[in-house]
């Protein structure tokens, strides 16, 4: 149904919904709702650069959940590959890193959310929408370890991240129920507005600057820069490899054109490669993460 053709009231109601995200967006005041108060507390220790791990473990383990998420994450194959199993938080969190303790909390965050009674009607997109992300940002991790000199720890974090304004836009649906009956335009909304709405998001995160140019570019595959491939390459390729991770036959046609992936050599023949040699870090990664 195009929007010539649609009812009147669903196009009033598409355009009331654009007109209050462009309200919100011009506010400079977005952050995602019912996000639970650990990970707000998370983001407020680790926004000092000098917090210590200490620190950091007193503000984590007043939510057994996160830390026990933690706790995964640290013992997964992709974090801890020699198989030495890690029994307290502050060896996990020194191991891990400041980065994955980020990427834990907002996994957290997402499963309350998803479990929140106010957004039971959106609990299957919602969850599809998270799972996507964590697939994104295993896949991220593992690009940016083996193809290039990115710090794979931001690349996960970039990866769980760059969903955000999807996420945003779906929960603020929630108030707009006939948009859900209407896909093309609500695809389209979510495809004109979600970049600007996570970089406005992350921004009052306060997350690096390499993180948001990264989410907020990754879907322009004819982006060019100089130099070595970068965190919004990764995000990218990632991003692409994710769609095709099931039909590995179909991703050299996709690849075609995309910068990111001529910057890393990526070839049909390396990228299954490493879609087939990744598998158990990508899952062991995907289940610590709750996906």
């Amino acid at each position: 149904m195009t929007a010539q053709t649609q009812p009147a009231s669903t196009t009033r109601d598409s355009f009331a919904f654009v007109q209050t995200l462009a309200g919100e967006l011009s506010s400079g005041k977005i952050d995602m709702p019912s996000f639970p108060d650990i990970a707000a507390r998370v983001r407020k220790v680790l926004s000092d650069e000098f917090v210590s791990s200490k620190q950091v473990v007193k503000v984590v383990s007043t939510e057994p959940a996160l830390a026990g998420k933690l706790m995964m994450i640290a013992n997964s194959v992709a974090m801890n590959p020699n198989g030495a199993r890690i029994t307290d938080l502050n060896t996990a969190i020194t191991r891990i890193g400041l980065n994955m303790v980020r990427s834990a909390s907002l996994s957290f965050a997402m499963e309350q959310i998803r479990k929140s009674e106010a957004f039971a009607s959106l609990r299957a997109p919602m969850t599809a929408l998270w799972e996507r992300s964590v697939l994104v940002a295993s896949l991220s991790y593992v690009i940016a370890k083996r193809l290039t000199s990115n710090n794979p720890d931001t690349a996960m974090l970039a990866g769980l991240m760059h969903g955000m304004g999807k996420l945003y836009i779906l929960t603020r649906a929630a108030k707009h129920p006939a948009l859900f009956s209407d896909a093309p335009t609500y695809n389209q909304i979510v495809r004109d507005w979600h970049s600007s709405i996570a970089k406005a998001i992350l921004e009052n995160w306060d997350i690096n600057e390499e993180i948001v140019a990264a989410v907020e570019g990754y879907e322009d595959l004819e982006r060019d820069h100089k130099g070595p491939s970068d965190l919004t390459d990764v995000l990218t390729v990632a991003n692409l490899l994710a769609s095709f991770h099931e039909y590995p036959e179909a991703i050299e046609l996709n690849m075609q054109g995309v910068k990111a992936c001529s910057r890393m050599g990526l070839t049909k023949e390396s990228a299954q490669t490493i879609l087939k040699e990744s598998g158990e870090e990508v899952a062991s990664l995907r289940s610590a993460l709750g996906s």
